[in-house]
Parts: structure tokens; C-alpha cells; sequence
């Protein structure tokens, strides 16, 4: 991996490979994020998503081929992994390099909402709260590539529905590169600028994402998409429909 200033690019991968055995979970795949873009990355579990923000993450190193990345980079995880042991401001500036923790850590959590939070235990945050800690973790290293790997796959419906307008907020206002793994195809389509569908490792299909923010469900090209999107995650709208419900 090259960590480096990326230009007009917040990501560039070519020819990545990662092998585990005899399995190539990512197999000579390419990648261009743009800086400032939301790249939202669908597909069936095993299809290799998780094992690619990890690499970008620079969480896993047994890699073949070209990945370069911007130095600055953060990443939040479905599980917000906080540490018990530590208040809520503490676990914000966990590993943060400089001075002054304090105020970067209150300036991160109003960002997400959670000043009046900076001072307790994790143990008695709401699940959302403990997410957006988890955000706020992240936001505070000011990073140019934001990874976010399924943060609101653990919250109940309401909860994740808040979740997902503060990300779009936070983006709007930073405009960092994201890459945001999901497999909810809705979800994607309200907050990315374009939508990858990722089967066998490499990068099957793309979709730009052109509709007016904030997003609606019942934009007819909204409908179109997910339809198209559903078709080559080989899932049919009676299905969708029935999970949904």
C-alpha cells in the first residue's frame, strides 16, 4: 500500500488480489474514489467488501497489486468498539496524536450531537449514541477518506434512519471521500454518489447516482435504481418486498 497525497483521487486501486488459502476473496480488482465523493459498496456476504475497506483501512496487508490511499483516513465499524474502561471523550481520542484532546474531542462529538454524553461510561449510551461515538471517533482525525463498514447494520429501524441523515449531514459539511459497505440497497441509493455492486471479488456493475438531495423513496428514479440494483445483486423486487416488510 502507498500511502500518499492522492490529487483528484482519494483512492486508486489496480490489480489488488487478496488470496486466503487457495480463495481469492478480491481477485485483480480496480477502484477509483474520487476526492470528495460517497461511494456506497453492495454485494452478498463473501463477496470480498468487508476484506476491501479493511485493506484501505490498512487492517490487512497480505495483498498483491497497487492500492494508494490519502494519509489522512479514518474508519467506523458496525460494532462501535468502545472501551468500556474510558468516558466517552477519552474513547474519541483514542491513539489521536497532538495536543489538547479535550477540545478536538467535544468539537467532534457536537459535530455528531453527543456533547452532553462526553463525560459518561459507554456502558450507558444507546446503541445510536455508541454509533455516533464511533462516527465522532473518526471525524476527529480529520480524515480525507472516511470508511464505514455496515455503521448502522445493529440499530433498530428509527434509530438507523437518524443515523443515516447525520452521515449525509456530516459529508455535506466535510465533503471527505466515503466508502460505505452495505447491503441495503435503499440505504445506499439515499446517500452515495455512485453505488458498486461487488461479486466474486471484483467490481461487476456500476450505478451513478444523479437525484437531488435530500432523496425520496418514491422518486420514480429512485424506484428505477433499486430496481436495476436488485437485478445484479439477484434479488427480485417480491423478495425485497417481503424483507422489507
Amino acid at each position: 500500500m502507498t500511502v500518499s497525497d492522492t490529487g483528484d483521487l482519494a483512492v486508486r486501486v489496480r490489480g489488488l488480489t487478496r488470496r486466503f488459502g487457495d480463495r481469492a476473496v478480491i481477485d485483480d480488482l480496480d477502484i477509483d474514489i474520487r476526492t470528495g465523493e460517497f461511494v456506497a459498496l453492495v454485494g452478498a456476504s463473501g463477496c470480498g467488501k468487508s476484506t476491501l475497506l479493511r485493506i484501505l483501512a490498512d487492517l490487512d496487508h497480505g495483498i498483491d497489486g497497487e492500492v494508494r490511499v490519502p494519509r489522512r483516513r479514518a474508519v467506523a465499524f458496525q460494532a462501535p468498539r468502545l472501551m468500556p474502561w474510558k468516558p466517552v471523550w477519552r474513547n474519541v481520542t483514542l491513539g489521536l496524536p497532538g495536543g489538547d484532546p479535550r477540545r478536538r474531542a467535544e468539537a467532534a462529538l457536537a459535530e455528531v450531537g453527543l456533547s452532553h454524553r462526553a463525560d459518561v461510561w459507554p456502558k450507558v449510551l444507546s446503541g445510536g449514541e455508541a454509533q455516533r461515538a464511533s462516527l465522532a471517533r473518526a471525524l476527529v482525525r480529520d480524515p480525507d477518506l472516511l470508511l464505514l463498514d455496515e455503521p448502522f447494520g445493529a440499530l433498530d429501524a428509527l434509530t438507523r434512519i437518524k443515523a443515516q441523515h447525520l452521515v449525509a449531514e456530516l459529508w455535506q459539511r466535510r465533503r471527505c471521500a466515503v466508502l460505505l459497505v452495505t447491503h441495503d440497497v435503499e440505504e445506499a441509493l439515499l446517500l452515495a454518489d455512485r453505488v458498486l455492486v461487488m461479486r466474486d471479488g471484483v467490481i461487476a456493475h456500476a450505478v451513478p447516482v444523479t437525484l437531488e438531495r435530500p432523496r425520496r423513496l418514491d422518486d420514480p428514479l429512485f424506484a428505477e435504481l433499486r430496481s436495476e440494483l436488485l437485478g445484479w445483486l439477484g434479488v427480485g423486487e417480491d423478495i425485497a418486498g417481503r424483507r422489507a416488510a
